[in-house]
């Protein structure tokens, strides 16, 4: 009885260490982002307003109340966000909600613990081409100063072969340490769907959901091997915000 006892302890602490393993691994995953990018912001909802074209959050952002408006998104009271930068607007009032908000912080966007751990459902990677199209229609992002649209790139683009150049875009996925570099992949609302995805290879670290400006050299028909061909890549870009 008494070993029956001791086998059935260890086996309980052996299930012990490794839920506690996957807890610790997770929040690690989840607390990446803050280490990384260290004024990034981790909040909480407190409430959300929707108007057509944008989505009103009041967020717990450490001790205190603040209120924030993003590209209109679906959220709920409790969901937890993370974001970075905005442009604080004082006073502002919205025509549509008739209220006027003593402090907004207007954002490109926020990113939730699921979109940065790379997580989807069934039904969103099966509609994943579908919502691509639909975003990159809705998107319009003007060219940095002294750059060029993704459009005019792709449009163009032996005519920007092995030169430097400066585009603008909204960062939709990312991957890094991949053959010692980082991927940012770029959208801006000007090239045809059949051309939506831009990417570029940098040292520096971005996040999905904000709007970047990448300047490097591109080049054409670029292939790495092990699947990684691209018909434009703009190679060891740099990052400006």
């Amino acid at each position: 009885m008494e070993a029956l006892k001791l086998k059935i302890l260890k086996i309980f602490l052996v299930l012990f260490v490794f839920v506690i393993s996957i807890s610790t691994g997770v929040s690690q995953d989840l607390n990446k982002l803050k280490t990384n990018h260290p004024n990034v912001h981790k909040v909480i909802v407190d409430s959300v307003l929707q108007t057509t074209s944008y989505t009103y959050l009041l967020v717990k952002d450490a001790s205190k109340l603040v209120w924030l408006a993003i590209p209109k998104r679906e959220a709920e009271k409790d969901e937890v966000y993370y974001f970075q930068g905005g442009m604080e607007m004082k006073d502002f009032k919205s025509k549509e909600l008739n209220r006027v908000f003593s402090s907004v912080l207007f954002l490109d966007g926020v990113v939730s613990p699921e979109e940065l751990k790379g997580e989807k459902n069934e039904s969103e990677s099966s509609s994943t081409d579908e919502k691509s199209k639909t975003a990159q229609s809705d998107l319009t992002i003007p060219p940095p100063v002294n750059g060029i649209t993704l459009g005019e790139l792709f449009k163009n683009k032996k005519n920007y072969n092995n030169k430097i150049v400066r585009v603008r875009g909204k960062v939709t996925k990312y991957n890094s340490g991949i053959m010692s570099k980082n991927w940012i992949h770029i959208k801006d609302g000007s090239a045809d769907s059949s051309d939506f995805d831009f990417t570029a290879t940098s040292t520096s670290e971005a996040i999905v959901g904000e709007i970047i400006t990448l300047e490097g050299k591109i080049v054409l028909d670029k292939d790495f091997g092990s699947g990684y061909k691209f018909v434009i890549l703009m190679e060891d870009g740099k990052i400006t915000r």
